[in-house]
C-alpha cells in the first residue's frame, strides 16, 4: 500500500493565509476518477497533472524521439524532448500575460508529444498507413498521447488536460482561436473515435480552454525557427538567410518575441486569443516556407522513403504475427506487455485485456525511440539496418543530405 504524507491542515490554513492572501486553492479539474488526485495547497489540480506527465513511463524517451533531423550523433540538433520545453515556456509566457492557468498550460505542453512516433512525422505517417491497412482506422500522434496517459497508463489525467492535448495539433494556424464547449468525458470519448474513424476529425479539433489554445499556437511558434536552425546545422541549407524577412522576421530569437508580443497585445481582456492580419500572413507565410524548403525537401524525403518505411512494414508485420501466435519470447510481450502491466500493477487495469493485437502493435511501435526501433530492427532480423549514422567526427561525410 502506498503510503504519502501531506502537511498539516494547521500549516495550509496558515500558508494559504499569510502567503496565499486567502486566495487558497480551487480544484477544477474533472477527472474519470474524481475520488483520487484531489486538489492540495501544494499540489494544485493540474500541478497533479503535470507531475504524473513528468514521471509517466515514456517521458524519458522524448530525449531521443526526431524533431525533424534524424541519424545525426549531434547534441546540438533538436529532439522532442526540447520541442516540449519549449512549447511550455512560449506558451507560459503568453499565458502569464493573460492571466491564464500556468500550471494547465505547463501539462498540456509537457503531454502534448508524448505518443508521437520515432523519426518524427514521417514515422507517424508510416505508422498510419499500416494501421489504416489493417484497421481501416487511422493514427494520428496527438490522439496517440491521449491513448497514452488515458488508455496505456491509466493516470487519471484531468479532461482540461487530456482535452488540450488532443487538439494541439500545430499543422493549422489560426488567427482567432476560439474556445469550444466541452462538457464531460462523454463528449470527449466521442471526439477520440471520431479522429480514429474519419480522417478529417482532427482539422475539427478546437480547444475547450484557453490554456490549450495558448499551447496550440505556441507548438507553431516553437518550430519554426528553431528548425531552421536545425535545418542549417545539418548542412540541408547553407543560411537561415534564405528565408524571406517578413513581419515576424525570419530567426528564431525575433520570431518567438514578435508573434508572443502581438498575441498578448490583440488578446488582452478577450476570452480568445488573436493575431493581427501582419502577423498571422507572416505565421502562414513562414510556416508555408519551412515545409517548401525544409520538410518536404526530396532530400529528406527520400531518405525516410526508402529506408526507414520498410523497416516499419517489416517490424509492424512481425511483431503483430508474433502476438497472434503467442511467442511470449519477442519484445513485443517482454519490453512493451510486461513493461505495461508493471506499470499499471497498483491500479485495477489490464492494459492487454482492454486492447486489440494492431492496438498493441501500434502503441509499442509508437513508444519507441529512434535508437531503440533501429536496435529492435536488427535483433528481431539480424541484420545491420540500412542507415548510416553521421558523427561529430566524420569529415569524409558532414551531412546526410549532400
Amino acid at each position: 500500500m502506498l503510503n504519502y504524507e501531506k502537511l498539516s491542515d494547521e500549516l495550509q490554513q496558515r500558508i494559504n493565509d499569510e502567503l496565499l492572501n486567502g486566495q487558497g486553492f480551487i480544484d477544477k479539474a474533472i477527472r474519470r476518477n474524481p475520488n483520487h488526485d484531489k486538489a492540495s495547497l501544494w499540489r494544485g489540480a493540474f500541478v497533479r497533472d503535470t507531475e504524473k506527465i513528468m514521471h509517466s513511463p515514456y517521458y524519458n524517451r522524448y530525449a531521443d524521439k526526431t524533431q525533424v533531423f534524424s541519424f545525426y550523433k549531434n547534441d546540438d540538433i533538436s529532439h522532442r524532448a526540447l520541442h516540449v520545453q519549449l512549447v511550455s515556456r512560449i506558451a507560459r509566457n503568453i499565458g502569464k500575460m493573460l492571466g491564464l492557468d500556468l500550471d494547465l498550460i505547463e501539462a498540456i505542453a509537457l503531454g502534448h508529444d508524448i505518443g508521437h512516433t520515432p523519426f518524427g512525422h514521417a514515422g507517424e505517417k508510416f505508422l498510419n498507413e499500416l494501421y489504416h491497412a489493417n484497421t481501416g482506422r487511422y493514427f494520428n500522434h496527438n490522439v496517440q498521447s491521449v491513448r497514452v496517459l488515458d488508455k496505456i497508463f491509466s493516470l487519471n489525467i484531468s479532461l482540461q488536460t487530456l482535452d488540450g492535448i488532443l487538439c494541439h495539433n500545430g499543422e493549422f494556424e489560426c488567427k482567432e482561436y476560439y474556445c469550444s464547449k466541452l462538457d464531460g468525458f462523454k463528449e470527449f470519448d466521442k471526439k477520440v473515435e471520431e479522429c480514429y474513424i474519419d480522417k478529417s476529425a482532427i482539422n475539427r479539433l478546437v480547444p475547450s480552454t484557453l490554456e490549450g489554445c495558448a499551447v496550440r499556437i505556441s507548438d507553431m511558434i516553437a518550430y519554426i525557427g528553431k528548425d531552421r536552425q536545425d535545418a542549417t546545422r545539418t548542412k540541408l541549407i547553407d543560411s537561415e538567410d534564405i528565408f524571406e524577412e517578413s513581419e515576424i522576421g525570419k530567426y528564431n530569437a525575433t520570431i518567438i518575441n514578435n508573434l508572443i508580443v502581438n498575441i498578448v497585445e490583440n488578446s488582452y481582456g478577450k476570452d480568445y486569443l488573436k493575431l493581427d492580419d501582419a502577423h498571422y500572413n507572416a505565421l502562414k507565410n513562414s510556416k508555408k516556407d519551412n515545409y517548401e524548403i525544409i520538410y518536404q525537401n526530396h532530400k529528406i524525403a527520400d531518405v525516410y522513403d526508402k529506408k526507414i518505411r520498410p523497416m516499419f512494414e517489416e517490424l509492424y508485420t512481425r511483431l503483430l504475427s508474433d502476438l497472434k501466435s503467442g511467442v511470449k519470447s519477442s519484445p513485443i510481450f517482454r519490453h512493451h506487455i510486461d513493461f505495461v502491466n508493471n506499470a499499471n500493477r497498483f491500479k485495477d487495469y489490464d492494459y492487454a485485456e482492454n486492447s486489440n493485437c494492431d492496438e498493441i502493435v501500434v502503441d509499442y511501435i509508437a513508444s519507441m525511440t529512434d535508437d531503440y526501433f533501429i536496435d529492435l530492427y536488427e535483433y528481431i532480423f539480424n541484420k545491420k539496418a540500412p542507415i548510416e549514422y553521421i558523427s561529430y567526427f566524420d569529415n569524409n561525410k558532414k551531412s546526410l543530405f549532400l
